[in-house]
């Protein structure tokens, strides 16, 4: 039997210094993956943000150097870096190696601070290989190098200049982290956000290796944004922008409505991305929706009746939503949900009074905008009903599965696939050639719906979507649950052409427009199918694009046929199994939403209404394309 008086002053452990940090990274960045690596990055950039804030820093410059290096210049003040009275060390050791330690705890030296925990700095000298501290202030350039967290020599002075600024460049520690490969995509999408966030801020992202290099500045901030995500749309009236503030919070709000038929808005505090919400997006809801329905009781008896509700007054909405508050409360330790519960009455009635105003000042767009959402309440409850019918009950309670869906054995979703398939023909390669097991078959008929140009009754009126939706069994919009997902893979195979890629591309804006959990999830795949089948006596090989089939060929040398796939019904089940189906050898690309934004866009200008910005995407792009299949 165990000894239970084991449990002794032996088992405590003393951590020192940064010495935690090294033992549990996953408790100060998140992960040891991706995300936590380009955490780093982000609690560098977030202490110059903080100068800017301040009103003292202008530009920021990240670079991603060539050996692996990542650094970050500012010309804000300058990290102190005189002898700190309580540890007899330099202020700028003091931040770079004790936990806690840092200017934002301190309200008189930050008013507002973007930074989460208040131990950037030392969190990412602990856990870098090398970094190395220049700092320029009163005339003088001082630097200090550390390696994995420990400095190797006092702070120096190693030059002159009349300039002020930080420049932070660290080595991640590859013993630490699953990779240490940055995406330049990855923190251009942060860095451009918050270009829009601080007005007037210069951030310049650049990489030595690729000699990419992205420059964001933008002097009307989140309404450039707002502007941003709506290019390409026809919207109903110039973007509404105010910025106030009330008991030490500013409130900065910007919005447009727009002719499409979903909701996009964005939350900000200090700088964060609140992605759960909070108190000042409660806020901001409930205004607009009150806001709306007291504007629609001036029209007249003909609106006497009408009751807006908030899906109804945010249909083709897109808004961005910025507060800074000197102390926020978090909830939970994402910090993706705002708790200060006075900031939802600060932004609701500041929200109120200033889009009341926009309205009475603005009867034209006034009117467009109430019309839209009179046609959002009339279409919700079209909507209502037709949602009922695709919510998809206990597995058990159906006889048959819908449609022509071919379902699998394993009721376990974390090991399950579902083949969405382009034709019966192929869909019946597909259903002979899976394993029953794990494999689920799916086939359309046609191409779906385009969901960019439609309201959600009609989309839940479409056969071939009500389909989906209950193949999948998550639900759809806000409703979208990704635990009662029936399926871990979602793969879109469709044929090697241009109707192809037409209805790859519907599907894609379905998923990323009312499913958009499946991508950032990373359930949603495409299939490669083969291009080629290359015969030469009793060996068949297949290549997969042109440069494949080339090289195959050049090496046989002798006698051989290619056969071209058109489509995937050109094969039997064993060649499709083989070729794309089976995990050991198939082909699958992961679909990912590196960047929202730019996938916003792009959505809006290629599926939308709009001809001209789709017109002058193609011209640019047109001459890169390479062996249309028409």
């Amino acid at each position: 039997m165990e000894n239970k008086d084991n449990y002794t002053s032996q088992q405590i452990e003393i951590l020192e210094g940064l010495d935690p940090v090294k033992k549990r990274p996953g408790m100060y960045i998140g992960s040891t993956g991706p995300t936590g690596l380009h955490h780093l990055v982000y609690e560098i950039v977030d202490n110059s943000i903080d100068e800017a804030l301040a009103g003292i820093c202008d530009t920021i410059v990240i670079t991603l150097h060539a050996d692996g290096a990542v650094s970050v210049v500012d010309n804000g003040r300058g990290i102190p870096v005189d002898m700190h009275d309580k540890s007899h060390k330099s202020a700028l050791e003091v931040v770079m190696t004790v936990l806690h330690a840092g200017g934002k705890f301190n309200n008189s030296t930050y008013k507002i601070s973007g930074g989460l925990h208040g131990v950037g700095m030392s969190v990412v000298n602990a856990l870098s290989s090398k970094l190395e501290a220049t700092i320029k202030k009163s005339g003088y350039i001082y630097f200090q190098e550390y390696k994995e967290g420990v400095p190797q020599a006092n702070v120096s002075v190693i030059g002159e200049s009349s300039e002020i600024g930080t420049k932070i460049k660290f080595w991640p520690n590859k013993d630490i982290f699953e990779t240490v490969e940055f995406s330049f995509d990855t923190l251009s999408k942060r860095i451009r956000e918050l270009a829009f966030l601080n007005k007037g801020l210069s951030l310049v992202i650049t990489e030595e290796r690729t000699e990419k290099k992205h420059e964001f500045k933008y002097e009307g901030g989140i309404k450039s944004f707002i502007e941003f995500l709506n290019k390409g749309k026809t919207s109903y009236h110039d973007v509404f922008y105010f910025e106030k503030e009330d008991s030490n919070v500013i409130v900065e709000t910007a919005l447009q409505y727009t002719d499409k038929y979903n909701e996009i808005i964005y939350s900000f505090v200090n700088n964060i991305n609140t992605i759960d919400g909070g108190s000042h997006l409660t806020g901001f809801k409930k205004a607009i929706t009150r806001c709306l329905n007291e504007y629609i009781k001036k029209l007249g008896d003909k609106y006497k009746n009408i009751s807006l509700s908030g899906d109804d007054v945010r249909e083709g909405i897109t808004a961005a939503i910025s507060v800074k508050v000197p102390n926020p409360e978090f909830e939970g330790q994402t910090k993706t949900k705002l708790g200060n519960p006075e900031v939802e009455g600060i932004v609701s009635q500041l929200f109120f009074q200033s889009f009341n105003e926009f309205l009475e000042e603005n009867p034209k767009a006034a009117k467009q905008i109430v019309d839209k959402c009179i046609g959002s309440l009339n279409a919700r409850e079209a909507a209502r009903k037709a949602r009922e019918l695709t919510r998809r009950k206990s597995v058990l309670e159906y006889s048959t599965l819908p449609g022509k869906l071919a379902d699998c054995a394993e009721k376990d979703a974390s090991l399950t696939e579902l083949y969405i398939v382009e034709g019966d023909s192929a869909g019946g390669s597909a259903k002979q050639g899976r394993s029953r097991n794990f494999q689920a078959i799916l086939p359309l008929r046609g191409k779906i719906l385009n969901v960019e140009k439609a309201r959600l009754d009609k989309i839940l009126g479409n056969e071939e979507i009500k389909t989906l939706i209950t193949a999948i069994g998550a639900n759809i919009g806000e409703e979208f649950n990704t635990e009662k997902l029936r399926y871990h893979k979602i793969i879109i195979m469709t044929d090697a052409d241009v109707d192809g890629a037409h209805i790859r591309t519907l599907l894609l804006t379905f998923f990323f427009r009312y499913m958009r959990p499946l991508v950032e999830g990373g359930f949603v795949y495409v299939a490669r199918p083969p291009l080629f089948k290359i015969k030469s006596g009793k060996t068949e090989v297949y290549a997969y694009s042109d440069n494949e089939m080339k090289k195959i060929t050049s090496e046989i040398g002798e006698r051989y046929t290619i056969q071209r796939y058109k489509g995937l019904g050109e094969m039997n089940p064993e060649q499709l199994w083989d070729t794309t189906m089976n995990p050991d050898d198939r082909i699958l690309t992961k679909i990912t939403l590196e960047d929202a934004y730019v996938a916003e866009e792009i959505f809006s200008m290629l599926m939308g209404e709009a001809v001209e910005p789709r017109r002058e995407f193609i011209q640019t792009y047109a001459k890169q394309v390479k062996n249309l299949d028409v």
